[in-house]
């Protein structure tokens, strides 16, 4: 008897082997899909407002388009507010001296503006990324509503270096569409162009929603 106990004890440990080898790949097994599930998880999710459809082209050209219902305002005075809005807007740090009102027409209710402005797409301690960008806005005010427009829009980018063929100068259609500026399934930025989408497109909403705010309206 005590020797058949002594064998039983002998091969406790071998059972614990076989025990935990048989169990190993089971475990392994539950542990793939939590990876799995973890990295997608933490994979970046684009924001929607930068993907398919939130660069309308018109004609063949960009175009970003406010139109809004004022209500109790006259045409003259959401002229006079939204004039004040847009002449402000040419005096920001970011502006150049060129920026301004560049024509109007007071009868037919009519704002155009032509703006060159830095657009900043990074600005740390150790480097400054941006490009210079232009482009008009165009109001149209009637009794109770507000017209506006966003176009003509271009990108001067590092143009003062001469190891990359001096930079890059291009317009928003060549560049900062679906077709130039997503990926084949719509769901990312691309590398190079999609830093000026993403910008471009935050830069029309602060305009936008600056002039709505002139006029006590939600954008």
């Amino acid at each position: 008897m005590k020797n058949l106990i002594v064998a039983l004890l002998a091969c406790l440990p071998l059972m614990g082997m076989a025990q935990n080898t048989w169990e190993a790949p089971k475990e392994e097994q539950q542990a793939q899909p939590k990876k799995k599930a973890l990295f997608e998880s933490n994979k970046k999710q684009e924001d929607p407002k930068y993907l398919a459809g939130a660069v309308p082209v018109v004609g063949g050209k960009v175009v970003f388009t406010l139109d809004k219902d004022v209500p109790g305002m006259s045409a003259d005075e959401i002229y006079q507010k939204v004039y004040d809005r847009m002449n402000a807007l040419t005096k920001e740090d970011n502006q150049f001296e060129t920026s301004k009102i560049a024509v109007v027409n007071k009868g037919e209710h009519t704002i155009a503006a032509r703006y060159k402005e830095w657009l900043v797409f990074q600005n740390t301690f150790l480097s400054l990324d941006q490009t210079v960008f232009n482009y008009t806005l165009i109001a149209q005010t009637t009794d109770g509503h507000l017209h506006m427009t966003m176009e003509r829009m271009g990108y001067q980018y590092e143009k003062e270096r001469t190891d990359v063929n001096n930079g890059l100068e291009t317009k928003a259609e060549d560049w900062i569409t679906d077709k130039e500026a997503l990926n084949k399934k719509q769901t990312k930025l691309a590398k190079y162009s999609g830093k000026f989408r993403r910008k471009t497109i935050d830069r029309k909403d602060y305009i936008f929603g600056q002039i709505c705010s002139a006029l006590g309206i939600k954008y």
